[in-house]
């Protein structure tokens, strides 16, 4: 690694430093990197919404009191007496209004007034480690307390949990196709900037030169323009992603698209990896190159 930073000046007049490859590398590996660090970011979020998803509704549970309003309090009771008495309950509690209201707010608005609509009563349940028996709470439920529902998430929950799982997956292969894209552009670059000096690499021959030494300056020169263009895209991707709202200033699920604690230094692996994606591309188009011109 400290040959290819110091190099060779004589091979690497063999490189133009200015022109269209040049110009290409740098575009194409900035623009890659930029687009890789919201590929990560966005595989990171949703590796942390599922997980969070997972966590907090893995144990806890939903019963609705669906019932005319001057029965509803009575049910309530009645619900919260029956799950005193149910194995695997770990807690359960009824939802004052307030609580009611600040989850309806963002669809209905922070005005709601819960006695105009026919909103049921929510009772939050919390299961034990062991969990509890849902069929048999239900059939308790319909017995005892006629207006109750029983919502135990796992209708809805799997499917978030793993709508949020392929999510990161398409986000990991996102960030494979950009590498292998910036690799592509990488070596046209390359091939191209090798034919256009195919009479110095054929004087270069006639003196001695291996292809070796002429190939080395080639993946010296764009593994160093990937690196560069990669560092410049990395952090204007970073940047933006601070540019982003914070999750606590806004109640959307977007707002948690980001890099927290330490997955702020994956970004930084990012011009590292563009320069090995190049350092390989180069010296794959430089060899097969340099065969045809022989």
């Amino acid at each position: 690694m400290g040959a290819l930073a110091a190099g060779d000046t004589q091979a690497d007049r063999v490189v133009p430093r200015t022109g269209f490859t040049a110009q290409l590398t740098l575009f194409a590996a900035a623009t890659m990197a930029f687009l890789a660090v919201f590929t990560l970011a966005l595989s990171l979020a949703s590796g942390r919404l599922a997980a969070r998803w997972g966590d907090e509704l893995a144990r806890s549970s939903t019963i609705r009191i669906v019932a005319p309003q001057d029965q509803r309090a009575a049910q309530t009771e009645a619900a919260l007496r029956l799950l005193e008495t149910t194995r695997g309950v770990q807690s359960a509690r009824a939802l004052t209004d307030a609580e009611q209201q600040a989850l309806l707010a963002p669809w209905l608005g922070p005005d709601l007034a819960l006695d105009a609509l026919p909103v049921p009563r929510l009772i939050e349940v919390i299961e034990a480690p062991d969990g509890f028996d849902a069929t048999g709470l239900r059939l308790r439920l319909q017995a005892e307390v006629p207006g109750a529902v029983l919502d135990d998430h796992t209708r809805w929950r799997a499917p978030l949990v793993q709508a949020a799982h392929r999510l990161r997956a398409l986000g990991w292969l996102s960030t494979l196709l950009i590498a292998l894209t910036m690799g592509a552009m990488v070596t046209l670059a390359a091939h191209a900037a090798l034919a256009a000096n195919a009479q110095v690499i054929a004087v270069l021959r006639l003196v001695g030169a291996t292809d070796t030494y002429i190939a080395r300056a080639f993946v010296r020169r764009f593994t160093l323009r990937a690196l560069g263009g990669a560092a410049i895209g990395t952090a204007l991707g970073m940047a933006a992603m601070l540019a982003l709202p914070r999750a606590s200033d806004a109640g959307s699920v977007l707002t948690g698209i980001g890099f927290q604690g330490w997955h702020w230094a994956i970004p930084l692996l990012v011009p590292l990896l563009a320069a090995i994606v190049a350092f390989a591309a180069t010296g794959a188009a430089a060899r097969r190159t340099l065969r045809e011109l022989a």
